[in-house]
């Protein structure tokens, strides 16, 4: 039996794998999804750091070396679990992320964004951040039936948690943890979606720059790769 863990994106919940696991061989597959820190059931647990995601998921996750997948923000802290134990995590699975932005003014203009936008939702209803958020170019052409599951997952999480999740742990937040992948020994899979072009460039960056990685484009995929694609999403972690 071999042991996933699947890190979930911003605004979202552990549910966000759910149409990955169903296509997991369950004989083969024992897969843990739990909801990171500021998320879900753990929206409460604070301070919202990279430190206290990556002390929350080492805490739950198998003692025995495991996959461990991220899509997006998961994917993000993913880098930084694998980093801090690599010892514990077999295989890495990158899904439509980044290792951060090194550029200090690019950064902090990204941290204004984000708390730009942590503002604005302390404000909003939760129906109201559903509707913003998915309403994003980056989301555009989300299949109608992965949207309303989406939309479901959205609302396991107030607004005001994720206030705190933007300005804890979201990219503008993040020391970049590109010049540290060459630590990262351990087999690596990069995923993307083929209509996603910026991750697209950034996937090939994450392979140029991790020591044992491959990149996966999946056609016809944007961002929200798992709920998008999620079949050949679990092909990629079952190895195929």
């Amino acid at each position: 039996m071999e042991d996933l863990v699947l890190l979930h994106g911003f605004a979202g919940t552990g549910h966000a794998w759910d149409p990955v696991r169903e296509q997991l061989d369950p004989a083969r597959y024992r897969s843990l999804a739990p909801d990171l820190r500021g998320h879900g059931r753990r929206a409460a647990l604070r301070p919202v750091s990279f430190a206290g995601c990556v002390r929350d998921v080492l805490a739950c996750a198998p003692e025995a070396p495991f996959t461990l997948a991220g899509y997006s923000m998961g994917g993000r802290i993913a880098i930084a679990i694998a980093l801090a134990a690599p010892e514990r995590v077999a295989r890495l699975v990158l899904v439509a992320t980044t290792a951060g932005i090194e550029h200090p003014g690019e950064r902090a203009e990204r941290a204004g964004s984000d708390e730009a936008l942590a503002g604005r939702a302390e404000g909003m209803e939760p129906e109201e951040f559903v509707r913003a958020w998915q309403a994003q170019p980056i989301f555009a052409q989300t299949p109608p039936a992965a949207a309303a599951a989406w939309s479901e997952d959205l609302r396991r999480t107030s607004p005001r948690d994720l206030a705190a999740v933007l300005r804890g742990i979201g990219t503008g937040a993040m020391e970049p943890l590109w010049d540290r992948l060459a630590e990262l020994r351990m087999p690596c899979d990069v995923v993307v979606g083929e209509r996603d072009a910026k991750f697209v460039a950034v996937g090939r960056r994450l392979v140029a720059a991790l020591p044992a990685a491959r990149l996966h484009v999946l056609a016809g995929a944007g961002h929200g790769v798992p709920r998008e694609a999620p079949a050949e999403l679990a092909a990629v972690l079952a190895g195929a």
